[in-house]
């Protein structure tokens, strides 16, 4: 699997990378040789991309790859989370909003009222991964109602005990994603259905603090996006949930099918006006598209049906013409 290279340092310490090379913002277009020996435009220009830490993988290792074969064309990848993203999309800051969630009809309400129009575009499978720290013996799988339970306010201190009388009454410490991710709001509906969650987790948007967190405490259980599970299993134990029909463990055959609730699609939205004013956003869009599947795949999410990334790009073609 491809590592986040210098993902936990440089996230951590300034919550955004920027990938690829090149300054300028005018989209300039001259004929180059490719290694296959075909001719190419060649671009140069800016890419501006902010949202999801979900999302960030994919469009990081995208983005290296894009690097390799339109070296001027500036691209940076920002990591806000999925709110903050769409924030920095609403105010026309931005050409692709990554997000872990669709976009919430209020978000489209904004983005109306500021005269941008967009288009979504699907690009993997994910599992939120709930897990626990590996000195964790007793938790191997928790039914949604148990999740449900440990995860929602009810102004006490809770305990493993709580939750199943064999198990131990020590206090239980909450990592979880910040307010801003798309993690944290696909979690809120579908887990605790909006109801207030514990007043003690601790928030973060960068889900290397959250592994850090589960890490160092073994009575820590947290959630987050399948590809940093994958990435820090060797650290982590994570949970299988029960959805009526039995445990099942987030793996790359059930994420996007039996691993029920918490498989999800992620996509980015791209601006439509970027997309028709500027050639290297077109360009860029149209390589993400065309490489979504090997680069979720490589980070550790699970790529969708080849149907679905043709859709995307019949989308795009639309825009273009």
């Amino acid at each position: 699997m491809k590592k986040f290279k210098g993902f936990a340092i440089t996230a951590m310490l300034t919550g955004v990378l920027a990938v690829a090379t090149a300054c300028g913002s005018d989209t300039t277009k001259e004929k180059s040789t490719s290694g296959t020996g075909d001719t190419a435009a060649k671009l140069s220009g800016e890419v501006i991309i902010d949202g999801s830490s979900t999302v960030y993988p994919i469009m990081e290792a995208v983005t290296e790859e894009y690097g390799t074969v339109q070296p001027d064309v500036r691209v940076s990848v920002g990591l806000s989370g999925t709110g903050g993203g769409f924030k920095k999309f609403i105010a026309g800051e931005t050409d692709l909003s990554n997000a872990s969630r669709p976009v919430k009809d209020e978000e489209k309400a904004e983005l109306d009222k500021n005269g941008i129009e967009f288009t979504e575009l699907p690009l993997a499978y994910d599992g939120i991964t709930v897990v626990v720290n590996p000195q964790n013996d007793f938790v191997d799988h928790l039914t949604v109602d148990e999740l449900k339970a440990l995860w929602i306010d009810n102004g006490k201190t809770k305990m493993w005990s709580d939750i199943r009388p064999e198990w131990p009454k020590e206090e239980i410490k909450f990592y979880s994603p910040g307010t801003d991710s798309g993690t944290h709001d696909y979690f809120n509906e579908v887990i605790l259905q909006d109801a207030p969650m514990v007043a003690n987790a601790t928030l973060s948007g960068d889900p290397n603090i959250l592994v850090q967190g589960v890490t160092g405490d073994k009575n820590a259980i947290g959630y987050f996006g399948y590809a940093y599970y994958a990435e820090n299993k060797d650290k982590l134990k994570d949970v299988s949930i029960d959805n009526g029909n039995g445990p099942v463990e987030p793996t790359h055959e059930t994420i996007g099918g039996d691993y029920k609730p918490l498989s999800r699609t992620v996509y980015t939205y791209v601006s439509n006006k970027a997309v028709a004013d500027k050639e290297q956003v077109a360009d860029y869009t149209k390589f993400a598209i065309e490489n979504a599947g090997k680069m979720a795949e490589e980070v550790g999410y699970i790529s969708l049906p080849e149907a679905d990334y043709k859709k995307d790009l019949e989308k795009l073609a639309e825009l273009t013409k």
